[in-house]
C-alpha cells in the first residue's frame, strides 16, 4: 500500500520562502512519476511541478525560476521549495504519485492531470500575506 504523507507548508509574507515535504513509503521509487499539485479556493486543482523517477523535471510556468522540485530516492522524500512567493501561490498544496505502468510516464502528464496519479497526500496549507 502506497502512502505518501505531507509536512511543512504555514503563512510567509509575500516574497518568503517556504519548504515542503512528501514522504512516500511502500511503492517502487523506478516506477512512479511525481509531482506537487495546488489547490486554491473557488479553483480547480492545477499541477504545479513534476519529476520521473530519471530525475527528468517540469514546472508550470507560473512558478519557473522561483519553485524547485526535488525528488531524493535514498529517503523517498519529494521536496518543493517555494521562493518569492506572491499571494497568488496560497493555496492547499498535495503531492501525488503516477504509476507509470499504468500511463506510460508522460511527464506532461503527470503535471497536469489530476486522474492519472493513484496516489495523494493529505494535502497542506500554504498561505501568503503580503
Amino acid at each position: 500500500q502506497v502512502r505518501l504523507v505531507q509536512s511543512g507548508g504555514g503563512s510567509v509574507k509575500a516574497g518568503g520562502s517556504l519548504e515542503l515535504s512528501c514522504r512516500a513509503a511502500g511503492y517502487a521509487y523506478t516506477t512512479f512519476c511525481l509531482a506537487w499539485f495546488r489547490q486554491a479556493p473557488g479553483k480547480e486543482r492545477e499541477g504545479v511541478a513534476a519529476v520521473t523517477a530519471r530525475g527528468v523535471k517540469l514546472l508550470t510556468g507560473s512558478v519557473q525560476g522561483r519553485f524547485r522540485i526535488h525528488a531524493d530516492s535514498a529517503t523517498d522524500t519529494l521536496f518543493l521549495y517555494l521562493d518569492d512567493v506572491t499571494q497568488e501561490d496560497t493555496g492547499t498544496y498535495f503531492c501525488a504519485a503516477d504509476d507509470v505502468r499504468n500511463s506510460g510516464g508522460d511527464l506532461l502528464r503527470c503535471l497536469n492531470d489530476t486522474t492519472t496519479h493513484e496516489y495523494w497526500g493529505q494535502g497542506t496549507q500554504v498561505t501568503v500575506s503580503s
